[in-house]
């Protein structure tokens, strides 16, 4: 879910504005689980602006303080969400710690970097959601490590059906500052798409898995 409609039409606003909202439909992007899409999110574009990265922490911030009024720690899902973990980590003088995708084949050998997440209340922190492969891996290496997860933010849910399920199935709760129906309404809003992009966009929500396969 979202926090609220307002901050979900400002935060979709300014990945328009800094052009973090990429559309391309004849050259389609490449996402890591494969599918074909005619839209890309590249929400670390957020951290070269501070006006912008303010907002994103401050809001994801006030929404953690609010809904968790317990000693948690922040975890940031690697890459994209470590940064931005961080940064609120800073913001709620919590600790911090980053989950990789699988533990390094050399050293200490650390999928959990920080202190020991065990028998510790955790927060998950993600730039943005798709299939959720991603922050389900982050979230059972935690709670492998003994951490209890209370739930997972990111700045922008593509709101799939089968993260939703997957993450029903976990038991956790998400809540986004933006998604994509919101994306949509304010590109529309602003005239960042065109009708025929707006088209295109619809088609490929319907079933993003496959889309794109003969282009």
């Amino acid at each position: 879910m979202i926090i609220n409609k307002k901050i979900a039409y400002q935060t979709s606003k300014f990945l328009l504005q800094i052009n973090a909202i990429k559309l391309n439909s004849k050259k389609p992007f490449k996402w890591a689980s494969g599918w074909n899409s005619p839209i890309y999110c590249d929400n670390r574009i957020i951290l070269s602006f501070p006006d912008i990265r303010s907002f994103v922490v401050n809001e994801m911030s006030n929404q953690i303080q609010s809904t968790y009024h317990k000693e948690i720690i922040i975890a940031g899902v690697a890459t994209g969400g470590i940064a931005i973990g961080a940064l609120i980590a800073n913001k709620l003088n919590k600790s911090f710690v980053y989950v990789r995708p699988e533990s390094k084949k050399h050293g200490r050998k650390n999928q959990i970097e920080g202190i020991s997440s065990n028998n510790k209340k955790v927060i998950v922190i993600e730039d943005l959601i798709s299939s959720g492969s991603s922050s389900i891996k982050a979230i059972e290496a935690l709670r492998s490590d003994g951490a209890e997860v209370l739930g997972l933010f990111s700045i922008f849910d593509y709101g799939f059906n089968i993260s939703k399920k997957n993450f029903e199935n976990l038991n956790i709760n998400v809540i986004s500052l933006s998604n994509y129906e919101n994306l949509i309404t304010v590109a529309k809003d602003l005239n960042k798409i065109t009708s025929y992009e707006m088209n295109t966009l619809k088609k490929w929500r319907q079933n993003p898995s496959s889309w794109g396969i003969n282009i």
